[in-house]
């Protein structure tokens, strides 16, 4: 008796340990499962089956990509272009010798990206910007097969499937540039299983170097030589230009690194009012943080209206212009509609606000 009373409060313990809380969530189902697990890794684990043509992929990418990333992968203003620095030596080789050229301008994403998987994967979780998820498997691999068209990567004529995606692999022009002696992650190039820290750093406790100026040099020949870069580059990104219609800063030279200027634009002391009482050096920083200057920029369009286009035409309405902050806009500005934004309320009000305000700098 005391026997089977003890097994019964054993049994008991461990189903309350295991049970959940009451009334709190439930099990996923396998649908709700598989609709999260869409990721595609470098092995093509999680690939799914299908195909789609280089010339499919023309024909989505002009409706669907080229708003953003020009007709040939270029860019336009807003994202850094995806074609272009790579070689038909890279693709033999496997590693893009622009990458070591310090004069090379920039760099692309067929330049950086080691593995066809990631763009694979990229497209199918996050593209179109404004409609995530929305492509088909046949429109994901067909965007996909005429990027790698763009990158002379695959032929005109060649459909891209899970069948061959394995052999387009070996013909990514930086395949053999991705390296793991970052110590990100243990394993040398993922074939030793020897113990690897996830930093390799010294801690700085004294003496500490002053912050790094990433600069460039131009010769006096060449400044003005295609006219002002400053106002040739565009406003958001990491690229910038040097205001080249000035001399060059005495003491600067090819030892004296020189901060590439953007375009001049009016300095926020800390803690400035603009019209209605809104901080603006707050302001400016969550232009940045919500990614706003992606699509707007102060004064000339972009994908998007200005912002002084918009506190234009809605001076003086914040409550109408948080709303649309919060949940997105089509139709109103052109045919490029502009998401529902995830950020505070808070926030939304105080970006609205300032827009309502006269958007002041």
């Amino acid at each position: 008796m005391l026997l089977a009373l003890a097994l019964f409060i054993a049994l008991g313990t461990a189903q309350a340990q295991g049970s959940k809380f009451p009334g709190v969530g439930r099990d996923a189902t396998a649908k709700e499962v598989a609709a999260w697990d869409i990721d595609v890794r470098p092995d093509f684990k999680g690939l799914p089956a299908g195909s789609g043509s280089v010339a499919k992929g023309q024909e989505v990418w002009e409706g669907k990509c080229a708003s953003c990333h020009g007709i040939f992968g270029e860019s336009g203003e807003v994202f850094s272009p995806l074609v272009g620095g790579t070689t038909a030596e890279d693709i033999k080789t496997g590693r893009v010798a622009n990458l070591k050229r310090a004069d090379f301008p920039g760099r692309t994403t067929l330049m950086k990206v080691p593995t066809v998987s990631t763009l694979w994967d990229y497209i199918n979780r996050a593209m179109p910007w404004n409609a995530p998820k929305s492509l088909s498997t046949e429109e994901v691999y067909a965007v996909t097969a005429f990027l790698l068209n763009l990158g002379g990567i695959v032929p005109d004529n060649y459909v891209l499937s899970e069948k061959n995606i394995a052999e387009v692999q070996q013909r990514m022009p930086n395949r053999n540039g991705m390296t793991t002696d970052h110590a990100l992650w243990p394993g040398r190039e993922f074939g030793s299983k020897a113990p690897q820290p996830d930093v390799r750093a010294v801690a700085c406790m004294k003496d500490c170097a002053t912050e790094a100026r990433v600069a460039s040099y131009l010769p006096d020949y060449a400044r003005d030589a295609h006219g002002n870069l400053a106002e040739q580059n565009r406003l958001v990104g990491a690229q910038r230009g040097a205001d080249t219609s000035k001399p060059e800063p005495k003491g600067a030279g090819a030892a004296a690194a020189v901060v590439a200027a953007a375009p001049a634009r009016a300095e926020t002391r800390p803690g400035a009012k603009a019209e209605g009482g809104v901080d603006t050096k707050a302001v400016q920083a969550m232009l940045s943080k919500y990614s706003c200057t992606a699509c707007h920029a102060m004064d000339r369009k972009l994908v998007g209206p200005s912002f002084a286009e918009i506190a234009k035409k809605h001076a003086g309405k914040s409550d109408y212009l948080a709303g649309k902050i919060k949940s997105g806009s089509a139709g109103v500005w052109g045919p490029i509609p502009m998401p529902a934004q995830s950020l505070p309320e808070a926030d939304a009000k105080t970006l609205a606000q300032w827009l309502a305000a006269g958007a002041g700098k």
